[in-house]
């Protein structure tokens, strides 16, 4: 399964996209919207050109055909490309070799909400390279988060950076800045997935944190630049963030929260979907504890057992976490009973001690003795208790 552990299928440096099949994605995605499965499968079919040239080609026949011939004619892939390499953005097409691999796994997925396919192409911002996502996850969650959520998500995103898997998200306030911030503050990848153009902040009290990225990471969107942001270029948008990465972590999502469509594209592609559980009475968890409850996402809590979810086989194990041990579980279950006959404060004789545990008197003395040694009873003058040792 693509995204899943191994290294996307080589491409030679020397093979690159046509200036035919580039100039025709461009276009086709001013085109129509982002996620549009039919013009995903005609291009999958025969060839973003072709399709191009059907659609744009004289005579055509039908008013919608005809109409759809007209803005083609007013659109202008060259002059598109041109000026976003001004503004330092690349478009990048399935035979670049940068394309990550793990996106062709939309075109076998199921839709979601009458959306879905590959993207044709994705606008990038940043030094970073799309093919290098391959052990990336997504951190996604809601807008509205609490401060248990935004500490969470961003200890999670430190976790996986450190560990080299790069954190991607959606760039909105909440569970997304905090993953992202969280990946900054130990200088992680970290991977911005937009509905709008990469040229533009949104929200814009984000655009320090896009910038910065754009500076040291990678801003990714499927629309063109100069794009505005709508609904369902978010939902959209989500099948990317899915897509992209090798599993999503959804760390706070009501149950509307568009994270929920994250992680339904997850589970669609067959990638690792997580939930860290929240408080029972906080709405902000109510969808997060519906997909566990599901069993369609696995429970984690921190950074280690995503980790262990996402990680290489047999790397990452956790161990289950155990109380610490205590003086009086290393005796066996006889002298456990003996113990458990001794008072704490008063003490007891022997024979009344024998009494309450059930055993013979010469056993009771002996097991006492072998538990004054390892100083779990005490013996005083008017006869036995325990000791402060044997009550941690």
């Amino acid at each position: 399964m693509s995204g899943q552990g191994e290294a996307p299928a080589a491409v030679p440096a020397e093979v690159r996209a046509s200036d035919e099949d580039r100039l025709a994605r461009v276009a086709l995605g001013r085109l129509g919207e982002p996620g549009d499965p039919r013009i995903a499968r005609l291009v999958a079919a025969l060839g973003a050109p072709v399709v191009l040239s059907e659609l744009s080609g004289p005579g055509q026949r039908s008013e919608v055909a005809r109409e759809l011939a007209t803005r083609l004619r007013a659109i202008d892939p060259s002059g598109d490309l041109e000026r976003a390499a001004r503004r330092g953005i690349r478009f990048v097409v399935p035979a670049d070799p940068e394309w990550p691999r793990q996106v062709d796994d939309l075109q076998a997925a199921p839709l979601v909400d009458e959306r879905g396919g590959p993207p044709l192409g994705l606008w990038v911002r940043g030094p970073g390279r799309l093919d290098g996502l391959t052990r990336s996850v997504a951190v996604v969650g809601s807008r509205s988060a609490t401060t248990y959520g935004t500490e969470v998500a961003a200890g999670i995103a430190g976790s996986l950076v450190r560990a080299g898997h790069p954190v991607v998200s959606g760039a909105a306030f909440g569970i997304d800045q905090a993953a992202h911030r969280g990946a900054l503050a130990v200088d992680g990848a970290n991977v911005a997935v937009l509905a709008c153009g990469v040229d533009r902040a949104y929200p814009t009290a984000h655009r320090p944190l896009l910038e910065h990225l754009a500076e040291t990471g990678l801003v990714v969107a499927e629309v063109p630049p100069g794009c505005a942001p709508t609904r369902g270029r978010f939902l959209s948008r989500n099948r990317l963030i899915a897509a992209l990465t090798r599993g999503t972590v959804v760390v706070e999502a009501a149950v509307r929260s568009g994270a929920l469509n994250t992680a339904t594209w997850a589970t669609r592609l067959n990638r690792h979907l997580m939930g860290v559980p929240g408080p029972v009475t906080q709405a902000q968890s109510e969808g997060v504890h519906q997909l566990i409850r599901s069993g369609a996402a696995s429970l984690v809590t921190h950074g280690a057992e995503v980790l262990e979810v996402v990680g290489d086989i047999g790397t990452h194990l956790v161990t289950p976490p155990r109380a610490p041990g205590r003086s009086r579980d290393t005796v066996g279950r006889r002298h456990q009973r003996i113990l458990d006959a001794v008072p704490v404060a008063q003490p007891a004789r022997v024979d009344s001690i024998a009494v309450t545990a059930g055993l013979d008197l010469v056993t009771v003395q002996a097991g006492l003795n072998s538990l004054r040694k390892v100083g779990l009873v005490e013996l005083l003058p008017q006869g036995w208790r325990l000791t402060p040792a044997s009550q941690d």
